[in-house]
């Protein structure tokens, strides 16, 4: 596979730092999950026990071992997987690894082509670089809540962590980024990003819109806070999305809707008197658009040429028939639970694609294996265990 060749010690939690790492292990990358020892692990609070839907989605294709980073032998097993791996990836609040001795710094001297990967709630310095972050409290900060939801209503949280899967996505990015140029000066380095400097990335034209303009977008419901005419509008059986910006659109939109008579509407001549009155225009479109089923208008605006679509619920998302083309939902067996579904890679490579090669592991199905292989006997083992090193 793409990343076979590539060997990378999870230290993650929770789910920033394992998104991280899911891209890699989804490609083949050898990824050993290292997890705290049963008798002494908190669990991370958010994800759910270990094979509910949460955490078996986030760490599929890894192999899982125990070890106790604040034991002397733990740090000195865990030196000596570092010895002989590409990546590092870790998400604990900045001091922390540096409390433990594991902090990049002390990695590249045993190991100067380490990538090292680090996430955190707000970066690895500044005023805020201690404080413990988690996926809301950025999209507050970030702006995103201020965005989000009807006019008026107050912030709104998104209905999924923007703020953790994208600091995830942009770390995954970043390591990649470390290994290409590895190959060129033959060195590792630290890559590192945040919940907050990942939201704020991914404001993307609202963020730029402060930048350029000074200019504070606020909350625009299911409106697009630019393309008009594009947001939901109620059908004879529900509700539907219309992406019909532009004049060339808005022609076909009213043409396939049979409704010429709105051409001759002079607030709606063109784009800057159709932004300036869009809650009339909603309210003339939702008129018509009520005559008809969403299957009905799905259907004639796409023949026309105009994007729209159904307003889907989760179970109805998986129904759909592209979506079940595309393969979104994937199968991997699992001991106990027998044969789950997860969810798919949504990038697709044409000779070396991901794979779900095997479900998320117990905690520490692979210790014994992984000590093995670095030269520690059966009697070793044993006394680590029983010394709750793993």
């Amino acid at each position: 596979m793409a990343l076979a060749r590539f060997k990378v010690l999870d230290l993650t939690r929770v789910r920033a730092g394992p998104t991280s790492v899911r891209q890699l292990a989804d490609w083949g990358a050898n990824v050993i999950k290292v997890e705290m020892p049963e008798s002494i692990s908190e669990g991370d609070g958010f994800t759910g026990n270990r094979h509910g839907f949460d955490f078996q989605n986030l760490h599929r294709n890894k192999r899982s071992m125990t070890l106790n980073l604040k034991e002397a032998d733990g740090k000195e097993i865990l030196r000596k997987l570092v010895a002989e791996t590409d990546v590092v990836v870790e998400n604990y609040r900045p001091d922390v690894k540096f409390r433990l001795g594991i902090d990049y710094e002390c990695l590249r001297k045993i190991n100067p082509c380490i990538v090292y990967g680090s996430s955190s709630g707000f970066g690895q310095d500044g005023p805020y670089a201690n404080r413990p972050g988690v996926d809301q409290i950025a999209q507050g900060m970030g702006g995103l809540m201020s965005v989000t939801g009807l006019p008026g209503q107050g912030p709104v949280r998104a209905g999924t962590a923007v703020a953790d899967l994208t600091s995830g996505l942009y770390l995954a990015l970043g390591m990649l980024t470390a290994l290409l140029e590895r190959e060129v000066s033959g060195e590792g380095q630290w890559v590192h990003t945040s919940l907050l400097e990942a939201q704020i990335a991914i404001m993307d034209f609202q963020a730029a819109k402060w930048l350029m303009q000074h200019e504070v977008p606020g909350q625009a419901g299911n409106n697009h806070p630019n393309s008009i005419p594009t947001g939901t509008f109620p059908t004879k059986d529900g509700h539907m999305n219309i992406g019909a910006g532009g004049e060339a659109r808005w022609q076909r939109l009213i043409q396939a809707m049979d409704a010429p008579q709105l051409a001759d509407v002079p607030e709606f001549a063109d784009d800057v008197t159709r932004r300036k009155n869009r809650d009339m225009l909603n309210e003339a479109l939702a008129e018509v658009f009520k005559t008809q089923t969403s299957d009905y208008w799905v259907e004639v605006l796409n023949d026309a040429g105009v994007p729209c679509g159904p307003i889907y619920a989760l179970d109805e998302t998986f129904a759909d028939a592209q979506v079940k083309h595309l393969g979104m939902a994937v199968a991997v067996d699992h001991p106990t639970l027998g044969t789950i579904e997860l969810v798919d890679q949504p990038v697709n490579l044409s000779r070396t694609p991901s794979a779900m090669r095997s479900a998320t592991p117990e905690l520490g199905e692979h210790t014994d294996a992984i000590l093995a292989d670095l030269g520690y006997d059966a009697a070793t083992i044993a006394d680590y265990r029983a010394r709750n090193v793993i």
